[in-house]
């Protein structure tokens, strides 16, 4: 099965193409564009086809990344994956960022548990945490720090995420969590196809609110 995978939740904007059947990454492309996703991302995709020689309809299916992160991002994703997997009438997955940074920090296990907190701002850390073995032990959430470091010293859990810091009660670097799509894609390959149809995954509402004292009253 040739997987397509695309990120767009975080500052990057990515896509690879992996070979489950020989487990072989065949082109991947990464662009640290911080915006402007929703512009860049069908050349990303062009690239990395071109780079395997290959086109849209050698793709069997699509695995994007789903959040939480960027609220624009995300949508930008999801939208490119579902509608490209319509066309193509091939099946489409979801991968959180959450479980990506599990599994790029789980590589080399320690035999303890996981705790991944991704720095959602406003002193909120999105959470979730895992077993050695890569099993969620939860669902994501959004926490404070104080209780995200409550809940990793109940588990003796390793730290993963830019959250980090904050949970450890260290000099916060603010340094922006980047999802390996190499990772992505080969998540996506284990997927089931029982969640077809990826959604965004929000866990607190977007920052950006419309304004209300200037609407117009009705006539």
């Amino acid at each position: 099965m040739i997987v397509l995978a695309i990120d767009t939740a975080g500052v990057d904007c990515s896509a690879a193409l992996y070979d489950s059947e020989t487990g072989r990454m065949l082109a991947a492309v990464t662009d640290m564009i911080g915006k402007g996703h929703a512009e860049r991302l069908m050349a990303v995709i062009d690239e990395v086809l071109a780079q395997a020689a290959l086109e849209l309809k050698d793709v069997d299916r699509i695995a994007v990344v789903i959040g939480p992160g960027s609220f624009t991002g995300i949508r930008v994703g999801v939208a490119a994956a579902r509608g490209l997997a319509l066309a193509l009438d091939i099946s489409s997955v979801g991968i959180t960022t959450l479980e990506t940074l599990a599994a790029m920090h789980l590589g080399e296990p320690s035999g303890r548990p996981l705790l991944v907190a991704m720095d959602a701002k406003r002193n909120e850390l999105y959470v979730q945490t895992f077993a050695a073995d890569g099993r969620h032990l939860s669902e994501p959430v959004a926490m404070s720090p104080e209780d995200t470091a409550s809940l990793a010293s109940s588990l003796s859990a390793d730290v993963a995420g830019s959250g980090r810091a904050l949970v450890m009660g260290e000099e916060n670097a603010a340094v922006a969590d980047r999802f390996d799509i190499a990772t992505v894609a080969r998540l996506g390959a284990l997927k089931t196809e029982e969640a077809s149809r990826p959604k965004p995954l929000y866990l607190r509402g977007p920052d950006a609110k419309p304004q209300t004292g200037y609407a117009l009253a009705r006539s």
